[in-house]
């Protein structure tokens, strides 16, 4: 294996070196992602939710001098300031006509300005093609994915333990109708799985549906089937797109609101019913929602619930046990009013659960976790945005009174500065079965914090970026018995030149945890630097980049203390109908705590970050055809251990130090 992937970085590279492209071949949307939002702290739920819905915002674009504020705000890279710069710049100059005009709205950086224009088009303003008189093309658009992963190695399981074979594989169908009418469906099979078998009798594992119509008079969207919706702040309504704290400092902190389609495979966070936004007035919509669905979850002996289960796998005698034992039923509204640059909302949501939820309250950080049957929640949210200054805000109480809310101040005269302030308070005792909001505990529980972070661009080609993130905890967590307190710190920078791309980011946390005795609390300390170099001539089709990672972990105590490093090498190289991608690199890490996140990329639709720890070698090429309505891709990934002669634990176990797997995928459009 060593051998061929040898082979083919050099192939690669004479060919990067001899080759000119004709034309500049656009990148893709996800390497501009991954260049410009910087993410950190990959939260493997919440990046594959806003992959998958920028990934049907590009495959469906924004007509940028039709679309509304609320569809502009389902880009979670843009701020408040810049949304309404937007509508601003069209009613005093009739309309957008080029990517140069967005260069003359002063609130969009270097950032936007690179990702917006994969997510918009440039329609005529007119009469003809307002939302309210809707234009339909002569025949629909249909697209079906077929995409399957092979792993060239068996697990324990794959022999005596998992119900299915070892191939993961998703199928995908969408048809849509100019963009007023949409119905997709998608069935998705984990490795292990069970396939027109055992409970699985409808074939796939998971299935997610829906149909959606659009701007056809009062209805702004109408979904019947599984649909996400978030609202506000996400206190009480929240799908899982909550990026992390540096990207949200990107985009000043706004958080998307938005009603819609649960495509991906993910089986947490979504509803299953109808959804409608009406549009009462020009200043007034309403969004009402029924939704029944099934969960996961483990039961007690007396048919209780003590935890719901979102892992999604059912693979197992155990697992299968568990899949749809419980439902949920929900039902609520939320009223949305716009005035300028005044914004107020307010969200009410019930949740009915068929087995009471009862987690195991001898834990003491389990002691308040959402428990009962019912589950009743009311917010308001508000916001106002004048030139440069923008407020919004949410706060919301559960059934019995308990408050939480959420509070943003942002600042942005310029694309060159900015700085905002997030305020945070969750009452250790609040309740809410849906929200998914800014935490640094992972949770809308037993939390006070304040973020405080700046963005400047001193000069045309340097950016700096920083951030300070307090929290304190007054109940017990996870490992620590008692209150706690936690520090978040980070700086960053980015210098561009034509073909250079140079960055160099430091984050220092620093929280506490019980000691080996349970007595007191003990700080941790971790240091992570990351540092990278980026070469892309604009004359060319290739780039190249150089990635370096390093983590000290648990530095105040050094004999506990666990360092980690990795080297990475990025190649791409774009000719007319065709891209290649390759990545190849090095990792060595003292143990899981000190592990480094590596960027790879993906099929279409598929999450791109891994994580590796011990010590070992990484290598994934990905190769993408098109050809005409037909578009393959091939993707290889090969990852061997030094340190080891087994990889992974239980059921997961591969005997061998190495493991190859191996990705297809094949779309046709008519």
């Amino acid at each position: 294996m060593l051998k061929l992937a040898v082979f083919l970085c050099l192939l690669f590279l004479s060919l990067s070196a001899t080759t000119v492209a004709q034309e500049q071949q656009q990148r893709s949307w996800q390497e501009v992602w991954y260049e410009v939002m910087s993410t950190d702290e990959p939260d493997d739920e919440a990046w594959d939710d806003i992959f998958e819905q920028l990934e049907q915002l590009a495959e469906h674009p924004l007509d940028i001098n039709t679309a509304t504020p609320d569809e502009l705000q389902q880009l979670p890279f843009l701020s408040e300031q810049q949304v309404q710069d937007i509508i601003d710049y069209r009613l005093r100059y009739g309309g957008m006509h080029s990517e140069g005009e967005l260069r003359m709205l002063a609130s969009l950086d270097y950032e936007q300005l690179q990702l917006l224009p994969y997510f918009i088009t440039f329609g005529e303003d007119n009469e003809a093609h307002k939302p309210n008189k809707p234009h339909w093309p002569h025949k629909p658009h249909h697209e079906l994915v077929a995409t399957a992963v092979l792993p060239l190695y068996t697990r324990k399981g794959d022999e005596n333990g998992y119900l299915g074979y070892r191939y993961r594989h998703e199928l995908r169908y969408e048809m849509s109708y100019g963009s007023h009418v949409m119905l997709g469906l998608t069935g998705s099979q984990d490795a292990g799985e069970p396939f027109f078998a055992n409970s699985n009798k409808w074939g796939y594992d998971n299935y997610s549906y829906y149909a959606q119509l659009k701007d056809l008079g009062r209805i702004e969207k109408l979904i019947v089937g599984t649909f996400k919706l978030s609202a506000g702040k996400g206190l009480v309504m929240g799908s899982s797109m909550m990026m992390g704290k540096l990207a949200a400092l990107q985009s000043m902190g706004r958080r998307p609101t938005a009603l819609r389609p649960h495509t991906s495979r993910s089986q947490d966070t979504y509803l299953q019913g109808i959804a409608a936004t009406l549009r009462l007035s020009r200043l007034l919509t309403l969004t009402p929602y029924a939704s029944y669905r099934p969960l996961d979850a483990t039961l007690a002996t007396d048919g209780s619930a003590t935890t719901i289960v979102t892992s999604g796998y059912h693979r197992t005698v155990q697992e299968m046990a568990k899949k749809n034992n419980t439902h949920a039923t929900d039902a609520g509204i939320r009223a949305e009013l716009r005035m300028g640059g005044l914004q107020a909302g307010m969200t009410m949501t019930y949740t009915h659960l068929d087995r009471r939820l009862e987690p195991r309250q001898s834990q003491l950080y389990r002691r308040y976790q959402a428990n009962g049957q019912d589950f009743t929640n009311v917010s308001v949210d508000y916001g106002y945005t004048k030139h440069a200054l923008h407020f919004s805000g949410e706060t919301a109480t559960d059934a019995y009174g308990h408050i939480a809310t959420l509070n943003t101040l942002s600042l942005q005269p310029s694309g060159q500065w900015g700085i905002m302030a997030i305020q945070r308070f969750y009452s250790y005792r609040y309740q809410s079965l849906r929200a998914y909001a800014m935490s640094a505990g992972g949770h809308v529980q037993n939390e006070s914090g304040l973020l405080i972070g700046t963005i400047w661009r001193p000069v045309r080609r340097l950016q700096l970026q920083a951030y300070a993130d307090y929290a304190y905890f007054p109940w017990a967590r996870y490992l620590v018995s008692q209150q706690s307190e936690a520090l978040d710190l980070l700086v960053a920078s980015a210098y561009e030149t034509d073909s250079w791309t140079l960055k160099a980011r430091y984050r220092r946390q620093w929280h506490q945890r019980d000691n080996d005795t349970k007595t007191a609390l003990t700080d941790q300390i971790d240091h992570r630097v990351r540092l990278s170099a980026k070469y892309a001539p604009h004359t060319t089709a290739w780039s190249l980049q150089t990635q370096i990672d390093l983590a000290h972990c648990g530095a105040n105590e050094p004999h506990k203390a666990s360092r980690g490093w990795m080297v990475s090498e990025t190649a791409t190289y774009r000719h007319k109908h065709w891209q290649l991608w390759a990545v190849a690199a090095g990792f060595n890490s003292d143990s899981y705590s000190s592990r480094l996140y590596l960027y790879e990329r993906q099929l279409p639709h598929q999450y791109g970050f891994a994580s590796y720890s011990g010590r070992g070698w990484r290598i994934a090429l990905l190769a993408r055809a098109d050809m005409g309505r037909w578009q393959g891709h091939v993707r290889i990934g090969h990852t061997h251990y030094t340190d080891r002669e087994e990889i992974g634990t239980g059921l997961q176990t591969i005997s061998k130090p190495y493991m190859t797997e191996v990705g297809l995928q094949l779309r046709y459009r008519w």
